[in-house]
C-alpha cells in the first residue's frame, strides 16, 4: 500500500496572500486541521495548521471590540503565520514510511508532492489509522491469533499450512518485534478455522499462542 492509495486528492490549498479569515472559514467548513500553502504554479511554499490560526487570534481577554478584532484579522495574511519548513511525502512512498515520518516528528499530516514539488494530495493520521484497520481486517469476523514465533525462514509457510489443515484461510497478517531476542510477534486473522484444533497444531510446531479469540 502506498501513499497514493490513501491520500486525499485533489488537495484543498491556499496561497500566501489568502486572508486569515478565509483560511479559518475553509478549515471550519471542511473540518480540516491543516492546509498546504502553494504559489501560483502550485508548488509547496508552506503549511498552516489550525493551531497556527488559533495562536494568531486575539485572546478572549482582549479589550478590543469585535469590530476592531475583525478589522485587525482582515489585515493578516497567511504568509505571516505559515510554517515554511514542511515535512512532505510522495505518492509512491510506502504508507508505513509516511506513518514513521509523522510519528517521529509528531505531526498529524503531510502534503504529498510530485517530482516538481507541486502538491497533489494530503495524507493525515486519520488516513493512516484507516489503513491500519484495513491491514488488520478490523471489523471483519474471524479467529484472531497473537503468536510468538521463531525468527526463521519458512515460518509463514508453516503457519499457512497449519491453517490449511483445518480448512481455514488467512484474512490478514501483521508482525511486530517481540520481547524475546530471536523471536517475532505475529497477529493473524483467520476465517473458517476451529480455534481448538488450530491452537494445538501451532503449539506442536513450536509457535507460542499468546492469545486466540473469535471476533
Amino acid at each position: 500500500m502506498f501513499v497514493r492509495d490513501r491520500m486525499s486528492s485533489p488537495p484543498v490549498t491556499i496561497t500566501p496572500d489568502t486572508p486569515f479569515q478565509d483560511a479559518l472559514k475553509l478549515m471550519n467548513d471542511h473540518g480540516f486541521r491543516r492546509l498546504p500553502v502553494v504559489n501560483k504554479k502550485g508548488k509547496l511554499v508552506g503549511i498552516v495548521s489550525e493551531r497556527d490560526l488559533l495562536y494568531a487570534s486575539p485572546s478572549p481577554a482582549t479589550s478590543l471590540s469585535v469590530w476592531e478584532i475583525t478589522y485587525l484579522l482582515s489585515k493578516v495574511r497567511i504568509r505571516e503565520i505559515m510554517t515554511r519548513e514542511v515535512f512532505t511525502t510522495t505518492p509512491d512512498t510506502p504508507i508505513e514510511d509516511a506513518a514513521h515520518l509523522m510519528a517521529d516528528n509528531k505531526i498529524g499530516g503531510l502534503p504529498v508532492v510530485d517530482e516538481n514539488e507541486r502538491v497533489v494530495g494530503v495524507i493525515t493520521e486519520t488516513d493512516i489509522f484507516k489503513s491500519f484497520v484495513e491491514m488488520f481486517a478490523g471489523g471483519h469476523s474471524g479467529l484472531r491469533l497473537t503468536l510468538q514465533v521463531p525468527e526463521k525462514k519458512d515460518v509463514l509457510l508453516d503457519l499457512s499450512r497449519s491453517i490449511r489443515k483445518v480448512d481455514g484461510s488467512i484474512v490478514s497478517v501483521g508482525s511486530f518485534y517481540g520481547d524475546v531476542s530471536g523471536e517475532r510477534g505475529l497477529v493473524v486473522k483467520v476465517k473458517d478455522a476451529n480455534r481448538g484444533q488450530l491452537v494445538n497444531i501451532l503449539e506442536a510446531l513450536g509457535d507460542h499462542v499468546v492469545d486466540a479469540r473469535d471476533v
